[in-house]
């Protein structure tokens, strides 16, 4: 299995994972601990497992956030919740989540019984931590015993190992986190642009200024649209990320792979059609959005 291959599957079952940073159901758990505000309960849930990190680190690891939104939930949060308690809520609210835009009669069912066992197995495999800091963070936390929450887990563990091993081709192409956040947008494959400026922190003119930067490098139009050597620099981007997060789906070899897609692909198109997804979050196609 190529790395290329390896590289859509773990495209096709994204929005399985991050479609819970959007659920009224995790919401509601991270505010039942005290968290307030969309920002706080995100930065502080997806950060818990590293710990009582302060926004240096997450600011680094989240790559393209606006240092003043991780500012704004961090340090704060942990004096209202601790790590542990923010990540127990925000498993909760996937519990939750889970059975309703799926369904207990899937949930429950034989086939996530066989899907968590099959995406447990390529999680497993991952070969080790060496320079992913927030997948680290995750192999610390035990894993769940519900069939439901065990294939999330190790839908994140592989998303987090995937999304370190993009912001390491990021850097390595020359790509700021806010160069990397425009030119995302700018390809057509993941959030629109306002969507982006809201969600990460980035004022008008930040973006603006970044604008200008890729436009005098060449990797942007005067329309905001890649140009040739835009695309080349972000399909060398995605084609590393691919490389770096290919070999525990090698493992499993195409067969195991294509009977995960087959069972899954269906749950994440009911949460595609109905989900608590907003408007501008995804593109054409599922890409990486760090």
């Amino acid at each position: 299995m190529d790395s290329a291959a390896a590289g859509r599957a773990a495209r096709a079952l994204e929005l399985l994972h991050s479609f819970t940073y959007f659920a009224p159901e995790v919401h509601s758990e991270l505010g039942a601990v005290g968290l307030e505000g969309a920002a706080m309960k995100y930065v502080a849930s997806r950060v818990a497992p590293m710990g009582a990190v302060g926004p240096g680190v997450a600011t680094a690891t989240f790559y393209n956030f606006a240092p003043r939104l991780i500012e704004s939930a961090l340090p704060a949060a942990w004096q209202i919740a601790t790590p542990s308690q923010v990540y127990a809520a925000r498993l909760r609210g996937v519990d939750a989540a889970m059975t309703r835009w799926l369904g207990a009669e899937i949930t429950t069912s034989p086939d996530m019984v066989e899907a968590a066992e099959i995406v447990a197995s390529i999680a497993r495999s991952v070969p080790g931590v060496d320079g992913r800091a927030l997948y680290a963070g995750y192999t610390d936390q035990p894993w769940p015993e519900a069939p439901h929450l065990i294939f999330w887990h190790s839908l994140t563990l592989l998303r987090e190992y995937r999304g370190d091993g993009h912001v390491a081709a990021l850097q390595g192409a020359g790509l700021t986190g806010l160069d990397a956040l425009i030119t995302h947008t700018a390809g057509g494959i993941g959030f629109s642009a306002e969507f982006a400026k809201a969600s990460r922190g980035w004022a008008d003119g930040e973006w603006d200024e970044a604008e200008a930067s890729l436009r005098a490098r060449g990797l942007i139009d005067r329309a905001g649209e890649l140009t040739g050597e835009g695309f080349e620099v972000r399909e060398l981007v995605e084609d590393l990320t691919d490389d770096l997060a290919a070999e525990p789906w090698a493992a499993a070899g195409e067969e195991t792979t294509e009977r995960l897609l087959d069972l899954a692909v269906p749950w994440r198109d009911t949460i595609a059609d109905g989900g608590p997804i907003p408007d501008g979050v995804f593109g054409p196609r599922f890409g990486d959005a760090r």
